[in-house]
């Protein structure tokens, strides 16, 4: 015990104080002391020491300490023994977390009161008044009160208490009961078991890592419970220490379960991951295990991080934090490997006969360096990457040829023979054709480049893919890691040649088998992101390593053109069917001049998809899936001969006609009259179906006499839902829909503007869906479309209503999005597009509208793009005079207005608009 805490006690006397309230209030304090500068000694010895192991098992010394002088405390002053009978002894165990000697600064405090036999009056006294203390110190205790054979009843029926027991850690009271305990365990339940408990391990470990993210490159992990975090570290122990009986790590490599390299890789992962953990209860004020994008820079900052390379300080540490993650797999995969080579059954006679075959067939066939080893390729012996490196990429060919698993000691094997990849084994053409065979499979591409980047193959094989293994991208929109990201594009890519996606993508499904370059698409979309974070565009840095990787590939001439190209342009269709104008001809013209052909078209599709799908769940929506197969249209139509911008007026008659068949309940003159209330711009922007409902919509809004009126409809396949506003027209009137749309909470991502020849607008808001429910969806549309009615009749103040909008906890603080703005009057043909990029959050776009209107500018459409945290967003405008915007001050103007909207945000920055 401190001279701290033995003073504390000391100031209590001598005499039994009797009164357990009385004893807290004279204890607490204290000990709340205590605990403060305890925490605030054990942050500062992190900070200089840098070792979060250190750390760790300073705070569980700290709570030992205090966790035994409130026993002493109790059993003095309120319930002492001077002659204890049998039912007057206790012993205080650590389990858990606390039981291996490791705290983090908000750890739960798990203790085990271990009785003889049964509780006693006196037992109970000193149990309740110790956790009376505990708790009133704010501790999270986790608790058990129980004897010895309880301990062993429960621990034979329940896994986690089974757990608990077996990281029991003796502190203080009657030894001989936890070491009897301990006996009995070891022989009555360890000893019987080691086959289930390594089971439920495994099973429990698959069930916590499917419940925080089953894949160990999220990029905001949880370093806890996540994969690859400190509970895979502590399965592996526990394994351990049920099955080989040691009771240190360093027992581990004479247990031959490890070897020495294996371990010190051990000791630097839990270290590792207990900095990180520490740092973050450090920083956060309490036990916060995920960590989060504001918590990222805060602890790579502590940790001491800072930029190089073209790397920012976080994203430094996160690509450490996420190559431990990895370590942590390899580990796993190495006691998996051991587990079963120890509980492995005798195989049945048929299946061994049937082995033996299969072995002989692979050998004949293809190598003769592998065997088949219980339905799994495995190396005949640990000289066969020695012998032939090419084996190192031959190991995953044949795994996808016969598709066949890898067994963990192959895996083992090559993860330690990576020295052996060096420029020979690169530019070997026997290497790389199989490791083109392996990229453009049609059996799993995606699991076998997978298993080749977490034995450490890939990387070194290709080592600018080395060079983005475990590469986070700082920012809110990307949910993976960028080699992470890379590897489930090719796997969407499969899919879709699989038609597997065919409800989904039915363009791509459609086009994919006339692709004739379908080994550049494989290619492309594996180097599509490999240029990430260097200081250099990546599109563009890509391209050049794609015309150096190619050629080693074994790809001609002219599919490292198209590979280079692909990957140069692959946001370029995305980009253009977000944040362009489908409708006018100048951005179809434009995009066609960069594709030329429909083999690239198609090959661009197909890898956009690829690459969006992949950014992670819910990025993919149908309306974005709609986009594209409009812009894929209109480019065809192009590319095939076909002109994209004949005779206004012809389009217009062609328009028109079409309208007219389909309402043939309408007489010559009301169509007419109808007709002749729009303008130009209406007839050559509208598409057919809309222009349809719309007509109906007019005419049964001017039948009831309604000036301002709205309707809805949603679309689940597109994920989207669409509101049709009918309105006298104002400067403000987008502004007002905008702001409306962020009060009720719709997040706006297209808006079509027209304005009749009688003064109204009629306009389409394109929502995002927020419900799976159709019928929940257009509850919720209701309420839009009853707040942008209420807006537009005045009957609330938009301002307030939007003012009054409280966003979400902000996450985006961590981020820093410098505001854009760029003004074009090259990309459409009759209007300027004013294009602002800036922080995401609630009301930007009602602010961006209300400026423009301010502006005297005519908004024609807005089309609304946001990746993550960053918000993009393209104006098209005109002046009152329905020209561009050309004067070069009135630009600067304009400029200088739309960013002056995100200077509050600069200060004091905010996370999500809902409009």
């Amino acid at each position: 015990m401190t001279p701290t805490l033995e003073a504390l006690l000391q100031s209590l006397g001598e005499r039994p104080i009797g009164d357990p309230a009385a004893l807290r209030a004279a204890l607490v304090p204290g000990l709340r002391a205590y605990l403060e500068e305890g925490h605030a000694a054990a942050e500062l010895h992190l900070l200089e020491k840098r070792n979060g192991l250190s750390c760790a098992r300073r705070l569980s010394a700290q709570m030992d300490a205090l966790v035994r002088a409130v026993y002493e405390a109790v059993i003095r002053h309120l319930y002492p023994v001077d002659n204890p009978t049998s039912g007057e002894r206790l012993a205080v165990v650590a389990t858990g977390g606390y039981g291996r000697g490791t705290m983090a600064p908000g750890s739960d405090v798990d203790l085990l009161f271990l009785l003889p036999y049964k509780k006693t009056p006196w037992s109970e006294s000193v149990v309740e008044a110790m956790l009376y203390v505990l708790w009133d110190l704010k501790l999270k205790v986790g608790h058990a009160t129980r004897s010895v054979d309880e301990c062993l009843r429960e621990s034979q029926a329940d896994m986690t208490i089974r757990t608990s027991v077996l990281e029991a850690r003796f502190l203080f009271g009657e030894r001989t009961l936890y070491d009897d305990l301990m006996k009995r365990f070891d022989a009555e339940i360890v000893a019987l078991s080691p086959a289930e408990f390594v089971d439920a391990k495994l099973k429990e470990r698959d069930a916590r890592v499917t419940k925080a993210g089953a894949s160990r490159y999220l990029v905001e992990p949880n370093v806890k419970d996540g994969k690859g975090g400190l509970r895979d570290l502590n399965t592996l122990f526990w394994i351990a220490k049920y099955v080989y009986r040691v009771r240190q790590p360093e027992q581990l490599v004479k247990a031959g379960l490890f070897t020495p390299e294996e371990l010190k890789l051990f000791s630097r992962c839990e270290e590792f991951l207990w900095r990180v953990r520490c740092h973050m209860h450090f920083a956060t004020g309490r036990a916060e295990e995920r960590l989060t994008f504001d918590l990222q820079r805060a602890i790579a900052e502590r940790i001491g991080y800072v930029g190089r390379h073209g790397l920012s300080g976080v994203e430094r540490f996160m690509k450490a934090y996420f190559r431990i993650a990895k370590d942590v797999g390899d580990l796993t995969a190495i006691v998996c490997a051991e587990m079963e080579a120890r509980q492995t059954k005798r195989r049945p006679v048929l299946d061994r006969m049937f082995g033996r075959w299969r072995r002989r067939y692979l050998g004949a066939l293809e190598s003769d360096d592998f065997i088949i080893d219980n339905n799994r390729i495995n190396v005949r012996d640990d000289t066969a990457f020695e012998r032939d490196p090419v084996n190192l990429i031959r190991l995953f060919w044949l795994a996808g040829r016969h598709d066949l698993a890898i067994h963990p000691d192959a895996t083992r094997l090559a993860t330690r023979s990576l020295t052996l990849i060096g420029p020979s084994l690169r530019n070997d053409p026997e290497a790389n054709g199989l490791f083109l065979d392996i990229l453009t499979s049609k059996n799993a591409p995606e699991v076998l480049l997978r298993r080749m980047n977490e034995a450490g193959v890939l990387g070194r094989f290709i080592p600018d893919f080395g060079r983005i293994v475990a590469m986070m991208q700082f920012n809110m929109y990307h949910h993976y890691t960028v080699d992470e990201h890379l590897l489930q594009a090719i796997g969407v890519l499969s899919e879709i040649e699989a038609g597997m996606l065919g409800d989904e993508h039915p363009l791509a499904n459609r086009i994919f088998s006339s692709i004739r370059n379908r080994r550049a698409l494989y290619v492309a979309t594996f180097l599509h992101d490999i240029a990430k974070g260097r200081p250099e565009d990546h599109s563009t840095a890509g391209a050049a390593i794609a015309r150096k990787l190619c050629p080693r590939f074994g790809l001609t001439v002219a599919e490292t053109e198209t590979v280079a190209w692909l990957v140069e342009h692959h946001l370029l269709m995305s980009d253009t069917a977000q944040r362009r104008d489908l409708s006018d001809p100048a951005t179809i013209r434009a995009f066609a001049d960069v594709v030329q052909t429909m083999e690239r078209l198609k090959l661009l599709l197909v890898l956009t998809i690829a690459d969006i799908k992949a950014v992670g769940h819910g990025v993919w929506t149908g309306w974005k899936g709609q986009l594209l197969r409009n812009l894929y249209s209109e480019t065809e139509t192009v590319l095939g001969g076909g002109a994209v911008d004949i005779a206004r007026s012809e389009r217009i008659r062609i328009a028109q006609g079409q309208l007219r068949e389909r309402l043939p309940d309408w007489s010559d003159a009301e169509f007419e009259a109808y007709a002749a209330r729009h303008a130009p711009a209406y007839w050559l922007r509208s598409d057919e179906t809309r222009r349809l409902k719309q007509a109906r919509f007019v005419r049964e809004a001017d039948k009831a006499g309604r000036t301002v009126t709205t309707t809805w409809e949603t679309d689940a396949f597109r994920a989207v839902t669409e509101l049709t506003i009918l309105s006298p027209d104002h400067p403000r009137l987008l502004a007002i829909v905008t702001g409306a749309c962020a009060a009720a909470g719709g997040n706006i991502v297209d808006a079509q503007i027209f304005t009749t020849t009688d003064g109204m607008a009629l306009d389409t808001i394109v929502l995002s869906r927020a419900f799976d429910r159709d019928e929940d969806e257009l509850r919720r549309a209701e309420r839009v479309a009853s707040a942008i009615e209420k807006a537009l009749k005045g009957k609330v103040r938009i301002a307030d209503l939007v003012a009054g909008k409280r966003p979400a906890k902000e996450r985006s603080k961590a981020f820093h999005v410098p505001p854009e703005v760029s003004i074009d009057n090259e990309l459409a043909t009759r209007q300027t597009v004013i294009e602002v990029s800036g922080l995401d959050r609630p009301g930007l776009l009602y602010d961006l509208t209300t400026a423009l209107s301010k502006l005297n500018l005519n908004i024609a459409s807005a089309h609304i793009a946001t990746y993550g945290e960053k918000a993009v967003d393209a104006f098209y405008v005109t002046d009152l005079t329905g020209t561009k915007v050309n004067h070069p001050g009135r630009q600067a103007t304009v400029r200088r207005e739309l960013l002056q909207v995100f200077e509050a945000d600069e200060r004091e920055p905010v996370q999500r608009r809902s409009a």
